[in-house]
C-alpha cells in the first residue's frame, strides 16, 4: 500500500513537473515570433529585405524576433520549425518552401499557436499575408498585350510562349489563373507551354527548346518574375530578337531589362509593405487579439491581399527613390544611356 501511495506520489510529481516545464516554456515563448524564412540564395530578398523589416517592427513593438532560414532545405525547414517550437513561440509566421510549411503549420495549430503564412499561402495557416497575387498575374498578362499591342500583333493569331512559376508554390497557380483571365479573354493562346519553375536557369534552357520547336517564330512570352525573364531574354538576344517579356519582383536586372527595352515591364511589389502587414498582423496576435481580415482564399483563409505596382520603363524611377533598389545598381554602362533619358538617378 506504501508502495503504491509512494509510486502515485512520484508519478504525480513528474507529470507536475512536465506541466510546470510546459507552462514555462509557453511563457517564455509568449512574447516571441517565430519566423522561418526559405532560402539565402544570391539576390534574393528574404536576408537583405525581409529579415531585418520584420525585426525591427517587432523588436520596436516589444517582442522577440526569432528569425532563422532555412537555406532551401526541406529538412532543415522542419527541424527549425519542431526547436521554434520546442522553445516557444506567441506567433509563427512561414515563408513556405516546397510544402515544408504546412507540417510545421500543423504543429503549431496543436499547441495553440497562431501561424500566418507570410508571401505563400500554407494549408492550415490562420492567415495569409500576400500581393493580390491574381493582380499580379493579370497585370503580367495584360503586359503581353500591350507588347503585341504596340508591335501590331494580334493576339488572337500571335505565337506566345507560355511560362508559370514552381507548381509547389500555390502563388505560382494564382499568378498564372490571373494572367490566363486576361489572355484568355483577348483570344490568345498558347503556342507553347514551358514547364512551371522559379529556377531562372532551368526556364532559359525550357525556353531554348521552345524557341527551337517554334522556329524562332515568337511574338511574346508570358514570363512569371523577372529570373525567368532574363534567362528568356539571354536566349532571344542570342538569336537577335526582341518581343514582348512579363515579369515581377522589381529586381535589379528585371529593371536593367525594362529600361533597355528587352523586357515590357515588371511587377512592382514592395516587401516593407509586406513586411509592415504581416508584423503588424504578428503583434495583434501577440497582443491576444483577433483581427479581422475582409478577404479569403478559396480555403477560407483570412488574406490580407497587398496592392502590386506595374513598373515600365519610365516608373523605373519610383523604385529607386522607395529605397527597393540603388540608382548605382541599375545604372551600368550599358544601361546608363537609359537611366539617363527615364530619370533614374
Amino acid at each position: 500500500m506504501k508502495k503504491s501511495v509512494i509510486a502515485g506520489a512520484v508519478a504525480l510529481a513528474a507529470v507536475s513537473a512536465m506541466l510546470l516545464s510546459g507552462c514555462s516554456t509557453t511563457a517564455a515563448g509568449a512574447n516571441r515570433a517565430c519566423i522561418i524564412l526559405p532560402d539565402a540564395d544570391s539576390g534574393t530578398r528574404w536576408e537583405p529585405g525581409d529579415r531585418p523589416a520584420l525585426e525591427k517592427a517587432l523588436t520596436a513593438a516589444g517582442f522577440e524576433a526569432d528569425i532563422q532560414n532555412a537555406q532551401n532545405d526541406t529538412s532543415k525547414y522542419a527541424t527549425i520549425g519542431d526547436q521554434m517550437l520546442t522553445k516557444g513561440c506567441g506567433v509563427m509566421m512561414l515563408v513556405d518552401l516546397q510544402g515544408a510549411g504546412a507540417a510545421v503549420a500543423a504543429k503549431a495549430t496543436k499547441q495553440g499557436i497562431p501561424v500566418i503564412a507570410y508571401d505563400r499561402p500554407i494549408t492550415g495557416a490562420d492567415y495569409y499575408v500576400s500581393f493580390d497575387n491574381t493582380r499580379v498575374g493579370e497585370m503580367e498578362g495584360q503586359t503581353v498585350l500591350d507588347g503585341l499591342k504596340a508591335n501590331g500583333v494580334d493576339p488572337k493569331s500571335a505565337s506566345i510562349v507560355y511560362s508559370s512559376g514552381d507548381p509547389a508554390d500555390g502563388n505560382a497557380k494564382m499568378v498564372l489563373d490571373g494572367a490566363l483571365s486576361v489572355l484568355d479573354a483577348a483570344g490568345a493562346h498558347a503556342a507553347f507551354t514551358m514547364a512551371g519553375t522559379w529556377d531562372g536557369p532551368t526556364a532559359g534552357t525550357e525556353f531554348e527548346q521552345a524557341y527551337t520547336k517554334l522556329n524562332g517564330k515568337i511574338d511574346a512570352v508570358l514570363a512569371p518574375n523577372d529570373n525567368n525573364a532574363a534567362n528568356i531574354i539571354a536566349i532571344l538576344s542570342k538569336n537577335g530578337k526582341t518581343v514582348p517579356v512579363s515579369g515581377q519582383d522589381a529586381s535589379v536586372a528585371g529593371l536593367q531589362n525594362v529600361l533597355l527595352g528587352t523586357q515590357t515591364a515588371t511587377v512592382y511589389k514592395p516587401f516593407k509593405t509586406e513586411a509592415a502587414a504581416a508584423s503588424d498582423l504578428a503583434i495583434k496576435l501577440l497582443k491576444g487579439e483577433k483581427p479581422t481580415v475582409s478577404k479569403k482564399l478559396a480555403d477560407g483563409t483570412p488574406f490580407m491581399a497587398l496592392d502590386p505596382i506595374l513598373i515600365k520603363a519610365a516608373d523605373v524611377h519610383t523604385v529607386v527613390e522607395a529605397g527597393d533598389a540603388k540608382a548605382s545598381d541599375i545604372c551600368t554602362t550599358d544601361v546608363a544611356a537609359a537611366c539617363a533619358k527615364y530619370g533614374v538617378k
